[in-house]
């Protein structure tokens, strides 16, 4: 990875983009493909997307990734100057009590904690289990109502844990919101190859909004895009971690390569596209199987205006919808240059229609 590119990711990783309010990270994305994208656009939402130009009359292709994190949403205030939270998509309150949150408000950042009472004073007689989420309250360090409103906090205010991304191991990554803002640099970094030899097909790459409550901003993207085909990157349960049961979970490993989905919203014939390309390229695939649903945009994508042949490319990521997401960038490299492969390899007449 070139240094730019490593500077971006990070600033891109660290830019807090809660489902609902993503602008800052989608400006940060942005900006970065006008460095080598024909044109940058949007929408009324904030879905972003980048176009590189491919030959008159091609074939569209577009390749997703989605650019919003988990996170909470402010849905109380104490006369003594508590805020209760609700969660903004899948967070994990199991493991958010003595952690630090960034809450966003009229006048900035404000730093929280979500209280943790000691544990020397808690009741543990009856054994002890996770507080539900409408039992956490986060400390702002005000002592009233009209303190949180002096700060800048009211009822509505998003927050994500104030966690960084940082380099781990040899080769490794780790933070929060790698699920999916390194599928936003996935899709960053493809389309930077694909400006350096220009592609048959025109591409589109999509950043969109709302996937971790439904995946409707892609929805609506791909709705107004139009494109012929679909190639979504998002990440992947590893698997490989203690206690985890393959006969449950399927066997996913972290540095294994990317995987491909078999089922449902996958386009038999562009998965068998995938495979053929790993293959002649030397990039390991894993295999995953989806029976009914995928859980990623893929679903919300596939079944637009007359159907889109889309398929499903994931990056194996252990702990997700965490603060410690881990990744392995062997696998982030054999992403972009599988789905780069993809692209060059659509052809002016491409259709991936199925023969009856």
């Amino acid at each position: 990875m070139d240094k730019r590119a490593e500077e971006f990711l990070y600033e891109l990783l660290n830019t807090p983009s809660p489902t609902g309010f993503e602008v800052k990270g989608q400006r940060v994305w942005a900006n970065r493909c006008r460095e080598f994208a024909d044109s940058v656009d949007s929408d009324a939402y904030g879905n972003a997307w980048a176009t590189i130009n491919g030959a008159e009359g091609a074939p569209t292709v577009m390749i997703e990734a989605h650019a919003d994190e988990i996170g909470f949403i402010v849905k109380y205030i104490s006369d003594d100057g508590y805020l209760r939270v609700d969660r903004i998509g899948g967070s994990d309150w199991a493991t958010a009590r003595g952690r630090r949150l960034n809450l966003f408000g009229e006048k900035g950042e404000v730093l929280g904690i979500i209280g943790n009472t000691a544990i020397h004073i808690r009741d543990r007689k009856d054994g002890e289990k996770a507080p539900e989420v409408h039992e956490l309250y986060v400390d702002i360090g005000a002592k009233s109502a009209e303190e949180v409103e002096e700060m800048g906090i009211r009822v509505g205010h998003p927050a994500v844990y104030a966690d960084s991304a940082v380099p781990f191991g040899k080769n490794g990554i780790v933070g929060r919101a790698l699920d999916n803002r390194i599928g936003g640099f996935i899709i960053s970094e493809v389309m930077r190859h694909l400006a350096e030899a220009k592609p048959n097909a025109t591409c589109f790459a999509l950043n969109a909004v709302q996937e971790e409550i439904g995946g409707y901003g892609a929805t609506m993207a791909s709705y107004a895009l139009k494109p012929d085909f679909c190639l979504v990157i998002d990440v992947t349960h590893a698997t490989d971690s203690p206690d985890i049961k393959h006969t449950q979970h399927g066997k996913v490993t972290l540095g294994g390569g990317p995987s491909v989905t078999h089922g449902t919203a996958n386009h038999p014939l562009m998965v068998e596209r995938i495979m053929e390309l790993a293959k002649a390229n030397n990039i390991p695939l894993q295999h995953e199987a989806s029976s009914r649903f995928t859980g990623t945009d893929t679903d919300s994508i596939y079944h637009q205006r007359g159907g889109i042949p889309s398929a499903l490319i994931s990056l194996p990521l252990r702990y997700m919808h965490s603060i410690v997401e881990m990744a392995d960038f062997d696998d982030v490299a054999h992403v972009v240059d599988l789905m780069t492969a993809f692209v060059n390899s659509v052809g002016a007449d491409e259709s991936f229609k199925v023969e009856i």
